[in-house]
């Protein structure tokens, strides 16, 4: 009789949790049990790691076999096991010493042959293992992801024996090493210097990207609202490690693969109109509880083209996260809580035909279509975006003129210096600022004081929209480079809110 322990790391949501792999061999027919609340891909793991371990010539136990998964209530996916698992008979059969397993963590998926193949979530599994003082084995082809993670501890293999050799001193591995820490420049899809018109818009944009706030941009079809929308990344900072660790986190239990130079770029999400309630907030069945966009879009930008066209109930389930920048996705026995700290950018047509206003009078929409149509936005939601603005119509005149507007790199160097001077005063971005953190950091100038409270009096606005007006006043004033927030700042962040009335139907 013999048992061993081996460690390992699932994933559950965006947590990384401790799974101890033990192997217990005991007399009886020869049988080869797997405990622990394992999934289908895992229960698979018998015969793949018994293929494996006879391919290799180690040969498999000739005994009562069983695997247990600990801890038992914790629900295990992917066939990131195998390795473990292999490991574990090895040592339990006196192949490898027990005491050479201490400090180590293991996570592979194996082929038939004993070679090992590259798993999903390796950047932040590499995270928790180095935040336990261990090393990590994987596949050799999951090493420059996880390396990210835990620079000074992660070895790759390409197979069984290798891992085998490396563990025993017979062939020693190379610990992988990060060859770069620079985060590759990605040309935006479209610069703001290729926009024509629209420069107060181009201003509005830079604001919500200097302090992360939610934008809201109207207009008819043709004015360049999307254009402007996908100029954002252009001007957006790099994330910080923070973000891009929980982001590899979330798109790890989304089964995608994290490139390891690319990790660090701010996601741009845009789904359709007709997205579902589980692809946009998460779901799934079962212990399958995936993220959705609003979490795949963390620490980056959710862009909702045709904003008037998604269902009220599902604009009204952002409510939620816009303000706690997390989602809880639930089932009858399972939870699963994911990062969604995302900025919003909206675009819309103010009516169904989308010409509502035109100077040519062009809009035919009837009353009870314009009710219908301005429903879907309620108030609360509305109530949450910072930045709402109407673009005019553009003459051919102002098409056919020459750019003169600033290209996105010189509007991206003020927004990173503003968002710097956010970081050093206050240890985030305006956006998350709280309303003790604004009496502190952006304390108002007696007239600015006096024009603000004017207002919320006059359009009657709530005390999140008069904070959220705050919010916008400090980043205006961040990227002027003044240290107070003037009664000028606080005029033009009330332009932005305030200037845009026509989506009341009533108006």
């Amino acid at each position: 009789m013999a048992f061993t322990c081996v460690y390992s790391r699932a994933l559950w949501g965006a947590e990384t949790p401790l799974v101890r792999v033990e192997v217990h061999l005991s007399g009886g027919l020869p049988q080869f049990n797997l405990v622990g609340l394992p999934e289908a891909e895992v229960r698979e793991s018998r015969d793949r790691v018994r293929a494996a371990l006879n391919h290799c010539g180690f040969g498999f136990p000739l005994q009562r076999v069983t695997v247990n998964l600990a801890p038992a209530e914790l629900p295990k996916h992917s066939s990131r096991y195998d390795l473990p698992i292999a490991i574990g008979i090895l040592a339990a059969s006196h192949h490898l010493p027990h005491a050479l397993l201490e400090n180590w963590e293991f996570a592979g998926e194996l082929g038939l042959n004993g070679g090992l193949c590259a798993i999903h979530g390796a950047l932040p599994m590499a995270v928790a293992v180095a935040q336990a003082g261990h090393w990590l084995m994987v596949a050799r082809a999951s090493a420059p992801e996880a390396v990210h993670g835990h620079p000074d501890g992660v070895y790759g293999a390409t197979h069984l024996r290798e891992a085998w050799d490396h563990l025993t001193g017979c062939s020693l591995l190379p610990p992988a090493h990060l060859e770069s820490q620079e985060t590759r420049e990605v040309m935006p899809d479209i610069d703001l210097a290729q926009i024509r018109g629209q420069a107060q818009a181009k201003r509005v944009l830079e604001i919500a990207a200097g302090g992360r706030h939610h934008l809201l941009l109207v207009g008819p079809p043709g004015v360049g609202k999307s254009l402007l929308a996908r100029c954002l990344p252009g001007i957006c900072t790099p994330m910080t490690e923070t973000e891009a660790l929980a982001l590899a986190a979330i798109r790890a239990a989304h089964r995608e693969t994290v490139d390891p130079i690319l990790w660090r770029i701010r996601p741009f999400r845009h789904p359709h109109h007709s997205v579902t309630t589980a692809a946009l907030m998460g779901g799934g069945q079962g212990t399958h509880l995936h993220p959705g966009e609003v979490s795949l879009a963390h620490g980056g930008t959710l862009h909702l083209d045709e904003l008037g066209e998604f269902p009220t109930h599902l604009l009204d389930m952002l409510r939620e996260p816009l303000e706690s920048g997390q989602v809880a996705v639930s089932r009858a026995a399972h939870k699963v809580i994911y990062p969604a700290r995302f900025q919003l950018v909206g675009a819309m047509n103010p009516c169904p035909c989308g010409y509502r206003g035109h100077p040519a009078g062009r809009c035919r929409c009837t009353q009870p279509q314009l009710e219908r149509y301005t429903r879907r936005l309620s108030g609360p939601f509305l109530d949450r975006i910072d930045l709402q603005w109407e673009l005019p119509s553009l003459t051919a005149e102002e098409l056919m003129a020459e750019s003169q507007g600033e290209s996105s790199k010189i509007v991206r160097q003020r927004v990173i210096s503003a968002q710097e001077r956010q970081q050093e005063r206050q240890g985030m971005t305006n956006e998350s600022l709280g309303s003790d953190a604004l009496h502190r950091v952006a304390p108002l100038s007696a007239q600015a004081r006096k024009l603000l409270l004017r207002a919320a009096d006059h359009y009657e606005l709530s005390v999140r929209a008069v904070h959220r007006v705050w919010r916008v006043a400090r980043t205006i004033a961040d990227l002027g480079t003044e240290e107070s927030v003037s009664e000028s700042a606080i005029a033009e962040a009330l332009h932005y809110r305030t200037g845009f009335r026509k989506l009341d139907s009533s108006t």
